[in-house]
Formats: C-alpha cells, structure tokens, sequence
C-alpha cells in the first residue's frame, strides 16, 4: 500500500460503535483537511470489512451514523485496509470482505504508520 498522511488503527467492532464512530469521524476530518488517509481495521475491528457491515451503527448527536461518515470518507479518497492475519484469526476470508478494502499483512502495518505524518490507535 503506498503510505499517506494520517493512518487510524482500530480494534474494536460493532461492539463498540462508539470507538468505531470516533475513527470514522477523525479519519473524515483527516482527508477534508486535505491530508490522504488510512483506515486499518484490526483485531475484532476486521468484522467491519464486510460489505454494510457498519450499516445502523449511529451513536446520535453531535456524531453522524458511521456508514455516512465512511461513504463520505471514501468519496473524498480515504482508504480502508484489512489486517490479513487479524480476518483470518478471526474466521473471515477475503471473499467475504468489501473488495474495496485491500487486505494487508503485518510488514503493511509497519510501512504505513512509520510513513505516516500522524495516526491515532484506537484500541
């Protein structure tokens, strides 16, 4: 994966919709301030891969659902990784994931938050 400004890692999935929530909305602010970005979903977080898969998750006010701050978060170039070991360890495959997420291995992880200008490790 080529490395961009800002890289989030998180690990928790549906849940804990309001870690999820919190990643999404500071990933979104990333790439609206201009800066490329990664999302790694990691550790139970790879569940989040699947295609919909953070559809009905909304925390309320003043935070918006995370299905439309992904959706908003992509059109804008933002980009979501897989961890490959945490999807297998968990039970998923690739053919289960939403294929515009790219599944990564660990040297992946290394090489994009040691590229990175800033990242947050939402644990």
């Amino acid at each position: 994966m080529t490395p961009t400004d800002y890289v989030t890692t998180v690990f928790d999935g549906k849940s804990n919709p309001e870690k999820v929530t919190v990643t999404f909305t500071m990933a979104l602010n990333a790439v609206l301030k201009g800066y490329s970005s990664t999302v790694i979903l990691m550790v139970e977080a790879v569940e989040l891969g699947k295609p919909d898969a953070m559809k009905g998750m909304d925390i309320g006010a003043p935070f918006e659902p995370v299905q439309d701050l992904l959706e908003k978060y992509l059109e804008k170039g933002g980009q979501v990784a897989i961890c490959g070991a945490c999807m297998i360890h968990n039970g998923m495959n690739a053919g289960q994931m939403d294929p515009r997420y790219p599944v990564i291995t660990a040297p992946d992880v290394i090489d994009l938050l040691m590229g990175a200008k800033g990242s947050l490790q939402v644990t």
